[in-house]
């Protein structure tokens, strides 16, 4: 049961948990940047209009966040059957509402971008790199093997997805920074998750590193090979892209995750 509005900080660990994990502390934690913005973004806000190459390269790159978030709305609820408890069960039920958000928002971006068949589009213009990332994830999720699964969901794909989300939306139109920036912040509550469920499981079982350690070896070069995609559909100076893979491995490192 929710404590309400203490500060959450202060609470004993399992009250701490309680709290966080609840559905009342996700409605506060998104109705400052949700209220009043429907479709991620305030209302009669103009985007310039862009060349046929800039729309293009939006197009694509936005039909492949479609993809991480489709990804990661399949592995939050997939998540939930096996989850070890009620409280982590309810935050990955948060998280599922959060990334079916997200896919919708994106999805109406494409729409303004006159994109017919979201569908047809995202299926074409899909990263292999991706790609393979999503099959992997879904075999962990399918094993319903919960630190591994939680390890590539929340650390790993939440850590690609806030890097490349904050990253572009410092140069993009003011609509698609709007949204994404909308999106970031719950990327790190989805990040904070991870954080804490897996930093507590390695206190007691500090061997897990080992094993965690292996999937992140699998995991990074598809990462980074996404990251490479990305940037060159959204036209990055060459000599930039390597700031976007030293953002990410510095995120998943401060998350205690360091190779």
């Amino acid at each position: 049961m929710s404590v309400g509005p203490v500060e959450p900080h202060v609470l004993a660990t399992e009250d701490f948990l309680e709290e966080v994990h609840s559905f009342e502390f996700w409605f506060q934690a998104v109705e400052g940047y949700l209220s009043d913005r429907p479709y991620g973004r305030t209302p009669g806000l103009e985007s310039p209009v862009l060349s046929e190459g800039d729309r293009e390269a939006l197009v694509t790159t936005l039909c492949n966040y479609c993809v991480g978030e489709t990804m990661a709305l399949e592995g939050a609820s997939g998540m939930i059957g096996f989850a070890p408890n009620r409280q982590q069960k309810i935050f990955l039920a948060t998280q599922a509402v959060d990334e079916a958000r997200h896919l919708e928002v994106l999805l109406h971006r494409l729409q303004e971008l006159g994109v017919e068949d979201a569908e047809a589009e995202i299926g074409r213009r899909a990263n292999r790199s991706l790609l393979t990332f999503r099959d992997r994830l879904g075999r962990l999720v399918e094993s319903k093997d919960w630190e591994a699964a939680l390890f590539a969901q929340n650390v790993i794909l939440e850590c690609m997805e806030f890097t490349v989300f904050q990253t572009h939306a410092q140069t993009a139109d003011p609509v698609t920074r709007e949204v994404l920036e909308g999106i970031v912040k719950d990327e790190r509550r989805h990040m904070g998750f991870g954080e804490n469920d897996l930093g507590r499981r390695l206190a007691h079982a500090p061997h897990m590193r080992t094993r965690l350690a292996e999937i992140r070896k699998e995991l990074d070069p598809l990462v980074l090979g996404t990251f490479e995609e990305t940037l060159e559909e959204l036209d990055t100076p060459r000599d930039a892209r390597p700031e976007l893979g030293r953002s990410y491995l510095a995120a998943v490192a401060r998350l205690g995750f360091g190779s």
